[in-house]
């Protein structure tokens, strides 16, 4: 029973977040603010909700461990999974942008989180705020260095200009579903995932970075892999990047918000967290070495071999 509910969990999530993606752009052309500022901001927000409804039942529950787990597994995947599967199938070409502003931002919100968590064991309501702001800061100077781009093309690709037309029923409709796919997808997963790791004895933090984590990254799996089958544009590593600061920032910020994260397995600190620095920095090494600026198939099959890896010691550990 608890394996349905999990699944049934993960396809709400999956339902409920793309329903709020297409209720949250058309709402914004609405509002009339630009594809950019859409691409660059109301985007990533919408497709960190299931990351955040997650976080925030299972914080509101006392599984805390969920919350810091579905955010540093989900990160994990984020580079390891989806960024190494697709890349094995077409090679990545990465820009300037990726080591002069996305990578440094990510690595310093990750090291900023591990101070937060070594300094007390909690994530409280001010460094959520902390957090926030940081997320402020971010977006404010990744529009403007967007606006001195003549083709921003990257922010762009991910709106759908027929949104610019569905009505506001519609709209409503969509943020209905999609608010209601996620509350319930949360409720099951968050339930499903506690009575699994007790009935095969392990933690919920295993649960949390390994399958609630792929879970929630299987939206962007799905994208990448059949844009790379297509020959299309595959994966903007700007985007995943971006997602990792999302997830970080905006999830755990707003959730601590709401609820205080207590750090209640020291692994988490210890271990896991180790791992998800560990693949955000390797991919600096990874984009020059040996071949600048590309992650082709190689570099593609070491960092799924080193994900596998990650998710092996998980269980075994």
């Amino acid at each position: 029973m608890s394996i349905l509910f999990v699944f049934l969990g993960l396809v709400l999530l999956v339902v409920g977040g793309e329903f709020l993606v297409r209720a949250a752009v058309g709402l914004s052309f609405k509002l009339k603010l630009s594809k950019m500022v859409i691409g660059l901001t109301v985007v990533s927000f919408a497709t960190s909700a299931p990351e955040l409804l997650v976080s925030i039942q299972a914080a509101l529950d006392g599984f805390s461990d969920i919350s810091l787990g579905n955010v540093i597994g989900s990160n994990i995947a984020n580079i390891g999974l989806v960024l190494g599967i697709t890349a094995i199938i077409a090679p990545l070409s990465i820009d300037k942008d990726f080591y002069k502003f996305n990578w440094p931002v990510m690595m310093i919100m990750s090291i900023a989180l591990y101070f937060i968590l070594s300094s007390g064991n909690v994530i409280t309501a001010i460094e959520g705020l902390i957090l926030l702001l940081m997320l402020a800061v971010y977006l404010f100077v990744l529009i403007r260095r967007a606006r001195k781009q003549t083709n921003n093309e990257e922010s762009l690709d991910e709106v759908d200009d027929k949104l610019a037309t569905v009505s506001n029923f519609k709209i409503g409709i969509w943020l209905l579903i999609g608010g209601a796919a996620l509350y319930f997808g949360s409720e099951f997963l968050v339930k499903g995932a506690v009575d699994l790791a007790t009935t095969l004895g392990i933690s919920e933090r295993v649960i949390a970075v390994t399958m609630i984590a792929v879970g929630t990254s299987v939206p962007e799996l799905a994208a990448s892999v059949i844009a790379a089958l297509k020959k299309e544009k595959a994966l903007s590593l700007g985007n995943l990047i971006g997602s990792n600061i999302f997830n970080i920032a905006s999830v755990l910020g707003v959730t601590a918000l709401i609820q205080p994260i207590v750090l209640k397995s020291q692994q988490v600190l210890t271990n896991d967290i180790w791992w998800m620095l560990g693949f955000a920095a390797c991919l600096i090494p990874l984009a020059f070495i040996p071949k600048s600026f590309e992650i082709g198939r190689v570099k593609g099959l070491v960092i799924v071999i080193a994900y596998c890896a990650f998710v092996s010691l998980a269980f075994i550990s």
